[in-house]
């Protein structure tokens, strides 16, 4: 009704529940023949642990998009040229990925920080893993850092740190319009296919934290995440 197009359609996804991530994937594919754009934008930075026993913030960022962009990835194949972009932050150069613990809490005064770092640090990664693992079909993929955007990201910090992140948002970060810029430009911009897999901040390529550019790395998250999203060989699988 705000948007005033017709087109524009709500449906349910719960990113935080692997089991909401499949109804809705299968429903969408059910009812649209068609998708030539992914934009994984959630985010939270929140403590606390999922009904399916990963840690909030590292299973919404990440572990929830992962499971949606591999169950989406047929169709968007079946569509292409197609796009998948990914909400990264600047916060992955503080992100440390523990593959022996992943989608657990880490440990530390600041546990729940640090998932969310983590949690940015496996989306720049994503990125770079899915334009490996796709080259050659005309899907290509994107990380990205918005900027500091006033929302509602910090909604769940703690009582006592609020009273100075709010002050500060509303003085020093960017509104949502702003800081949707470079999503939108990753999304719709011409002849970025050869970008496919690096990191945007400010609507131009920048090199990331030297582990995001890890493809060792990369390729171990990946199969990491299949694991505890429960993925078969095939379901999701890219295909050239």
């Amino acid at each position: 009704q705000e948007t005033g197009n017709a087109e524009v359609r709500f449906m349910r996804l719960d990113l935080a529940s692997l089991r909401s991530v499949r109804a809705f994937a299968s429903a969408f594919l059910r009812q649209e023949p068609h998708l030539h754009l992914l934009i994984n934008n959630a985010g939270v930075s929140a403590g606390g642990t999922t009904e399916d026993g990963f840690s909030l913030s590292f299973q919404v960022n990440h572990l929830g998009h992962f499971l949606l962009t591999r169950l989406l990835l047929a169709r968007l194949q079946s569509c292409a040229p197609s796009r998948v972009v990914i909400v990264a932050s600047r916060a992955h150069c503080a992100g440390r990925l523990r593959l022996d613990a992943l989608g657990r809490p880490p440990p530390g005064p600041l546990s729940t920080f640090q998932d969310y770092c983590d949690s940015k640090l496996a989306n720049v990664l994503h990125a770079r893993e899915l334009a490996t693992r796709l080259q050659g079909t005309q899907v290509t993929s994107y990380a990205v850092h918005p900027g500091f955007v006033n929302t509602e990201l910090f909604r769940h910090a703690p009582l006592w740190l609020q009273p100075l992140i709010l002050p500060l948002a509303w003085l020093f970060f960017r509104d949502a319009a702003e800081g949707a810029r470079t999503s939108l430009h990753c999304a719709t911009h011409e002849g970025l296919e050869r970008f496919s897999g690096r990191y945007f901040a400010d609507c131009r390529p920048q090199e990331p934290w030297p582990p995001a550019r890890d493809d060792r790395l990369a390729g171990a998250l990946w199969e990491a995440s299949e694991r505890l999203v429960g993925l078969g060989e095939a379901e999701g699988s890219p295909s050239p």
